[in-house]
């Protein structure tokens, strides 16, 4: 995924998916995609991030998933845009509009107050629940035709999965929504990959520029291959690395293969906030229908293909045809964690999407 195929996208007036793992840098790529159109340099655009996560809470109550979601788009749009139109045009549709249409009337209303076109970018999409995420697809997609003078020019939606992968299960009808039906318009779905070796030297680089520190070039190679370029992986390994260990924070001293496998045990004894989160996963039965026989060298699989989609969009095994732990930190903290889930009884199968 390039940033010009993004912009492409953009002026074409599509609605479109971004999905990744878990802390990938989705919300530092869309943060940076809101900076590059509100700067100019890309056309005349009012562009505004917005993280729907705070909804979660709200579960399938439409009325109070909306409350919270035109609050975010008031208080993110007063400080990205310095706009206070949005929060008094919030207030007036809380008043007067039905839960189920308050984020299409929100939005018809902001984009007719400005004459340049609106782009909507909103993060943890999928982090709202049943009835209350459907209501937010079907709202984006009924005002679709009416773009780019009464509707957002471009929506842009970011999870962890592409769209067409959700099964959203509805409180109000008993029955299971495709997200792919309810957000229809859809024109592209987009992968954030992993970081490429290139890519690794890159980021290496900028460090040695700015410091003078060097990696030594099996640390380089440590550097991409333990976390195989998961991004997150890469940035808690070099910062523990370089800043956190008193010795790497000499930067006469060059950083070692030996520093980079030391602050990889570091990362896993401490179980930090991303290891923690990828432990936590593993109590789902979805998970662990695909895990468990990866693990044991089982010959055949006995889990559908809707399992193994939502496991490689979790980022737990790597994308391509072989089946297989994404990189060899999770290969070493799997086992562990998998383990200690099903000794204590704590495998859970969660409602969600």
């Amino acid at each position: 995924m390039g940033l010009e195929y993004v912009l492409k996208l953009i002026r074409r007036k599509k609605y479109f998916i971004l999905h990744a793992s878990r802390q990938t840098g989705k919300t530092s790529a869309l943060k940076a995609l809101q900076d590059h159109l509100n700067s100019g340099t890309a056309g005349d655009y009012r562009c505004l991030y917005v993280n729907f996560e705070a909804a979660k809470e709200a579960g399938e109550d439409i009325s109070s998933a909306m409350e919270t979601i035109l609050d975010a788009l008031a208080s993110r749009a007063q400080d990205a845009l310095v706009d206070h139109a949005l929060e008094r045009i919030c207030d007036e549709v809380l008043a007067k509009a039905r839960p189920g249409n308050a984020l299409f009337r929100a939005l018809n209303s902001w984009a007719r107050s400005d004459q340049r076109p609106l782009v909507l970018l909103v993060d943890e999409i999928d982090a709202l629940q049943g009835d209350s995420l459907i209501s937010v697809l079907r709202q984006l997609r009924s005002g679709y035709d009416l773009r780019p003078k009464s509707f957002p020019h471009s929506v842009v939606l970011c999870g962890v999965r592409d769209m067409r992968d959700y099964r959203i299960h509805s409180g109000s009808t008993g029955g299971m929504i495709a997200g792919g039906s309810a957000f229809n318009i859809s024109a592209a779905s987009l992968r954030l990959r992993d970081f490429d070796r290139a890519e690794v030297d890159a980021l290496l680089g900028q460090h040695t520029a700015e410091t003078g520190q060097n990696f030594e070039p099996a640390a380089v190679d440590r550097v991409h291959a333990q976390p195989a370029g998961q991004p997150w992986l890469v940035n808690a390994l070099c910062n523990q690395a370089c800043f956190k260990n008193p010795q790497g924070r000499d930067r006469s001293r060059p950083i070692t293969e030996d520093a980079i496998l030391a602050a990889q045990q570091v990362l896993i004894q401490a179980r930090v906030m991303h290891l923690d989160q990828l432990a936590d996963k593993l109590r789902e039965e979805r998970v662990q229908r695909v895990i468990k026989p990866l693990l044991s060298g089982a010959v055949g699989f006995d889990f559908s293909r809707y399992d193994y989609e939502y496991v490689r969009d979790l980022g737990l095994i790597a994308p391509g045809d072989e089946i297989r732990i994404a990189n060899p930190i999770y290969a070493e903290v799997i086992p562990h964690e998998l383990t200690f889930v099903t000794q204590n009884g704590l495998a859970s199968s969660p409602r969600g999407t």
